[in-house]
């Protein structure tokens, strides 16, 4: 019996320090498990310094490229894990937004979580979109024409890509299924 992720590839997008650790190892686990490669994408090599609840080290996860190395071509879909400092330095990387308008030209799935959404609104990709974050956001998102919700997942699909919101770590189960049911 094949898994539902099985010749599926999937890139995920994160800064080198800052990156909620469950945001990245959960999603991470989970989608591997489902049979997708997974290539983790950071600004430089070596790994990324996950911090719990932005606030404690958490452990280091291994960068497998760099990011202005890879193409959104190569990709299924997109991950962007949350974690305050991470989105925050993602969103001002011209590079990493380059990336993200490229997966949603292309009509790829992009999945963000917690704070992740940031770069979407820097990248102009929320405006008529139904979305979720965690709450200290919203006003980020709705300000760039977004329309919020207190959800677990929002999956919208409008303007040619599928786009999967979530709002905290609480959220991954649900996130992680969303994304598996979008590449399946």
């Amino acid at each position: 019996m094949s898994s539902p992720l099985e010749g599926r590839t999937i890139l995920v997008l994160t800064s080198n320090f800052g990156t909620e650790t469950d945001e990245l190892q959960r999603p991470i686990a989970a989608l591997r498990e489902a049979g997708a490669t997974l290539t983790v994408a950071a600004p430089e090599t070596g790994s990324v310094q996950t911090l719990v609840l932005d606030k404690e080290l958490g452990p280091e996860v291994p960068v497998d490229a760099v990011h202005g190395t890879v193409k959104a071509a190569d990709f299924d879909a997109l991950v962007l894990p949350g974690g305050t400092l991470n989105a925050d330095a993602l969103r001002a990387d011209e590079t990493a937004q380059f990336l993200v308008r490229a997966f949603a030209a292309d009509g790829k799935v992009i999945a963000a979580i917690c704070h992740a959404p940031w770069i979407l609104v820097e990248t102009g990709l929320v405006d008529g979109r139904d979305v979720t974050s965690v709450p200290t956001i919203r006003t980020d998102l709705v300000n760039a024409g977004g329309t919020w919700s207190d959800q677990e997942v929002v999956v919208d699909e409008t303007d040619g890509f599928r786009l999967i919101t979530s709002r905290t770590p609480d959220d991954l189960d649900a996130f992680n299924a969303a994304v598996i049911d979008a590449l399946s």
